[in-house]
């Protein structure tokens, strides 16, 4: 899958002390709270850097701009979250998969996501980053689901090209992102029972 080069791949070192790895994880989830917090318009280094509890030499060590750390903490979203399950059989799968995403869209993700939308039209940075980030990842993750499920004659090749296909995740996408309701798994299950398992049954 392509992915955009993080910032500490496409500039030059600054020099100084050399980059601890170790508070990567603290810096990224300072981001997103601060993304869910107060949206890209009003984020700064500094304030990463004092939400994480570290210098802003640590931030600026890593990205040179504000976007460069939008975009870098963006293109690595959901890569931990959505690998692919093997239970077995198509429906098993699909239930371990859309109850991640459940998961994801109730936490600092979803909620940083969120507060980016309006923003990433005017910021083409901003959306590559997500086409090349958690839409690819999850794509792949259903992908490589429906490439089991095929391989054990539960679908035919053409399934994954199916409108029946974009449904798995639709329903849950627009309750998330429209609606406001709430979006927890007895939803995810619901969805799975009573739309999406139908219409692959009629499409099989």
């Amino acid at each position: 899958m392509a992915a955009l080069p993080t910032a500490e791949e496409t500039r030059p070192s600054r020099g100084g002390r050399p980059r601890d790895p170790s508070r990567d994880g603290v810096i990224r989830a300072a981001i997103l709270q601060l993304l869910a917090d107060v949206g890209y318009g009003a984020l700064t280094m500094d304030a990463v850097a004092a939400e994480a509890g570290v210098g802003k030499a640590t931030i600026y060590r890593r990205w040179r701009t504000k976007q460069d750390l939008v975009v870098d903490t963006i293109s690595d979203l959901n890569r931990a979250e959505a690998q692919t399950p093997d239970t077995g059989s198509l429906e098993g799968d699909l239930r371990e998969l859309l109850r991640t995403l459940v998961g994801v869209v109730n936490g600092p993700t979803g909620a940083a996501t969120l507060s980016l939308l309006s923003t990433v039209p005017r910021q083409p940075a901003l959306a590559e980053a997500f086409h090349n980030g958690p839409l690819a990842v999850w794509q792949q993750s259903f992908e490589a689901v429906f490439d089991k499920a095929e391989a054990r004659g539960e679908v035919s090749p053409t399934f994954r090209t199916s409108i029946a296909a974009e449904t798995v995740s639709a329903l849950l996408v627009q309750r998330w992102l429209l609606t406001g309701r709430t979006v927890d798994e007895t939803f995810a299950d619901q969805v799975l029972d009573s739309v999406v398992l139908p219409l692959i049954r009629a499409t099989a």
